[in-house]
């Protein structure tokens, strides 16, 4: 098949989270198989173009938005380590600044002018390619537009777009792409798609609702959380198109890149190690508490990595401490957010020096080394589509402890007398998302591994799970394949509905 990725961020040229990863992983695994497969983002000042060899393509692409015309330079790379194809579209206006969707914790004012040029290009700039793809798979609200776009206007009158295929995934339905609605011309769409059954939602703009609605085929990134969007709880208000489209939507868990996260060859390490060769977990353990200034000692050593958002259980999590920090135990934590919880966890590592270390950054390689010298790794979500952390984590024999919702529901099995006696137990999971039912979670944790031959077992159990992208790239290429295999497109509610 020929596949075009539509995302606003691919690692590693530019990341702010795990779509990156996805836009990148599952390409390399598709291409693996054969498939001619290419990705489109911006191009942004946190690109290093030295770095990765970007070369001008020799094109550029226009596109009116309201009473505004920008233009666009296309740029191409391979992305490292694949022969994936990436092209770039540079509009200096629009990308080289701070942040890709914001900066200082505010997001950019002009977010819907700049991806909506990124969507128009996008599709723009295909005819000029020697590359017609049969699948447009497009990513989040950012990306989301151009599904819109080739199902209206000058996209859809033209021959070269009229038989494409329209895939949406949803990493994450709490960030929609909302806009007020005087800004409704730059997006190029017609008026009459500004309505309750388009993309209008309580008086603005939304932009996701354009990849939910004009999409043939929906996925997301896990099985649990495509069960769980179609609820008030977690549907974010669009719970009703999902239930409309459930018989469109798949969940297909996220897989790994297995070459990036591998403790026996990862270049972050001090040390390497493997499910045969434990030895250097201990000793990168050491290099951890050294580099955070902890005690080394044989403590229960919990590493954190994650935005400091509600969503990600730092409320629950700040609630807990005083207890957990009277626990034998020590904490890494590694992630910035909200600044009422900067400041609160920045105090607290000033209040236990020698039990919590704060990180308040991204940095990739302590990351790499938080996944390996932590013993458990904490997850307590009020949600989480997918999650990778817990995944990278075991794949380092670092035992999860996770609240049961979407992909960590999918993903850790907890430590039971039935999952001990099957040798399936790969974590802890608590149910409820209160301080109590965390705090018990740790509990048992501490309690199994002052029992090092049932911990090892657990270690030995995580790091042998198969979470590589093969098994994931196989399900994405049956919704490729259902897509292309109708005679009519699956748009919902869409008049405008293509042979």
């Amino acid at each position: 098949m020929d596949i075009l990725f539509v995302a606003s961020e691919v690692d590693p040229f530019a990341k702010t989270g795990g779509l990156a990863d996805v836009a990148a992983a599952l390409p390399k695994a598709l291409s693996k198989m054969g498939h001619d497969v290419r990705i489109v983002m911006p191009l942004y000042r946190q690109v290093d173009r030295r770095r990765f060899g970007l070369k001008p393509a020799g094109m550029s692409q226009q596109v009116v938005l309201g009473s505004q015309t920008f233009t666009g330079r296309i740029d191409t790379a391979m992305l490292p380590k694949s022969s994936v194809t990436t092209y770039f579209i540079a509009c200096d206006p629009l990308f080289d600044r701070e942040g890709l969707y914001q900066t200082g914790g505010k997001d950019h004012a002009d977010n819907l002018t700049r991806f909506s040029f990124f969507s128009q290009a996008a599709l723009g700039m295909l005819p000029k390619l020697d590359f017609k793809p049969q699948i447009l798979h497009c990513h989040d609200w950012q990306a989301a537009l151009a599904l819109a776009l080739l199902r209206h206007g000058r996209f859809l009158e033209e021959t070269f777009y009229s038989r494409m295929r329209g895939i949406f995934t949803i990493h994450n339905l709490a960030y929609q792409g909302l806009f007020p609605k005087e800004q409704w011309p730059l997006t190029q769409l017609p008026e009459g798609l500004f309505t309750m059954e388009g993309l209008e939602f309580y008086g603005q703009i939304n932009c996701l609702k354009a990849g939910l609605i004009h999409a043939d085929l929906l996925t997301t990134v896990s099985p649990t959380y495509a069960q769980e969007i179609q609820t008030k709880e977690f549907g974010c208000g669009l719970e009703g198109l999902l239930n409309a489209r459930r018989d469109q939507l798949v969940g297909i868990l996220n897989g790994i890149d297995q070459e990036e996260w591998d403790p026996a060859s990862d270049p972050h390490l001090e040390t390497h190690y493997s499910v045969d060769k434990l030895a250097g977990k201990s000793l990168c353990k050491l290099a951890l508490q050294r580099s955070q200034k902890l005690p080394e000692r044989h403590d229960l050593l919990i590493g954190m990595i994650q935005r400091l958002a509600e969503q990600k259980g730092i409320d629950i999590l700040l609630e807990s401490l005083e207890t957990l920090l009277a626990l034998p135990l020590q904490l890494v934590i590694l992630g910035s957010g909200d600044a009422v919880y900067q400041q609160r966890l920045t105090e607290f590592a000033k209040r236990f020096p020698k039990r919590i270390a704060v990180n308040l950054r991204f940095d990739n390689a302590l990351a790499h080394q938080i996944e390996a010298g932590a013993d458990a790794f904490l997850m307590p979500s009020r949600f989480e589509p997918c999650g990778l952390n817990q995944l990278y984590s075991m794949r380092y024999g670092t035992i999860p402890i996770v609240k049961r919702v979407g992909g960590l529901a999918d993903t850790v099995q907890d430590t039971t007398a039935s999952s001990i006696a099957g040798k399936t137990a790969t974590g802890f999971v608590f149910e409820a998302h209160t301080t109590q039912a965390l705090t018990e979670a740790v509990r048992r944790a501490l309690t199994v591994f002052h029992d090092q031959k049932l911990w090892t077992q657990l270690v030995q159990t995580s790091m042998q799970q198969d979470f590589s992208w093969n098994q994931s790239a196989r399900a994405y290429l049956q919704v490729y394949e259902r897509a292309l295999s109708t005679t009519a497109s699956l748009a919902f509610n869409d008049p405008n509905r293509h042979p």
